[in-house]
């Protein structure tokens, strides 16, 4: 089975196996501020979409990492509202129909696939920065994906740990396939921590990581993410990791076979 990636911009990316079509963290708004009430900040959306969401259709499954408008904007959350099946975290499910549900880590739940096979979808962990950010941040999860012919694909969600990746691929691995939430996004409001992986801790994950293929995610189309794709491939390279990134811009694919 092949799988087709399309980065649509921000954390929103189109996998595609052999037909069977995934939306992860929809985001569909134009550009556009979101003034949070929980904590001083303010997330400024500078990019909209490549694609809007009738050109992604159609669409089997939506996974929402959590509800951070960054990751789940206004028409994100209409796409995932009237999807056929979403999952997300069990606080965010319970904002939606029957049609999304919620799930716990290390939950499963397998879904038919048009071919006849089934593809696995795990909930797995993951900690939105650091000590002392994560536990108010709310609850964020990731995804791996299996199945017969399926390449086994982890989709990290906003996760900054590499203690958190260690334990997915021990866990659900070996891991064929990841796409990492990249960035390094930050507020100097919240101390200046990275939120979601630098372009150094990627390094790192893909060395947790082993042979996977590294396809990053979240590194675009938002003022407070700090660091670019095109940089981390860059770092790759000099590192001789080149050969195991795929670093997009939006609207851009790659067929992983």
């Amino acid at each position: 089975m092949s799988l087709e990636i399309t980065l649509v911009g921000g954390p929103t990316a189109v996998l595609d196996f052999d037909g069977f079509r995934i939306v992860i963290d929809p985001t569909f708004d134009p550009p556009q501020s979101y003034p949070r009430e929980d904590v001083p900040i303010t997330l400024v959306k500078t990019t909209g979409p490549a694609f809007t969401p009738e050109a992604l259709e159609p669409v089997h499954l939506v996974l929402a990492s959590h509800e951070h408008e960054d990751n789940l904007d206004h028409l994100g959350r209409r796409f995932l509202a009237n999807s056929r099946k979403g999952l997300t975290t069990v606080e965010a499910a319970a904002k939606f129909g029957e049609n999304v549900a919620g799930m716990e880590p290390y939950e499963s739940v397998s879904l038919p696939m048009p071919d006849g096979r089934e593809l696995r979808v795990t909930a797995v962990p993951a900690l939105h920065g650091p000590d002392g950010v994560w536990q108010v941040s709310g609850p964020v999860i990731g995804f791996v994906l299996t199945g017969t012919g399926v390449p086994t694909t982890y989709i990290s969600g906003d996760n900054s740990w590499l203690e958190v990746i260690d334990e997915v691929q021990q866990k659900c691995g070996p891991i064929q396939v990841a796409v990492l939430f990249v960035g390094g996004a930050r507020f100097e409001a919240l101390g200046g921590d990275y939120l979601t992986l630098s372009n150094e801790e990627a390094v790192k994950a893909a060395a947790v990581l082993e042979g996977a293929t590294i396809v990053p995610v979240h590194a675009d189309s938002w003022a407070h993410v700090s660091q670019t794709s095109s940089e981390l491939r860059e770092l790759f390279e000099q590192e001789g990791l080149g050969d195991r990134i795929r670093a997009l811009e939006p609207g851009q694919s790659t067929v992983l076979g």
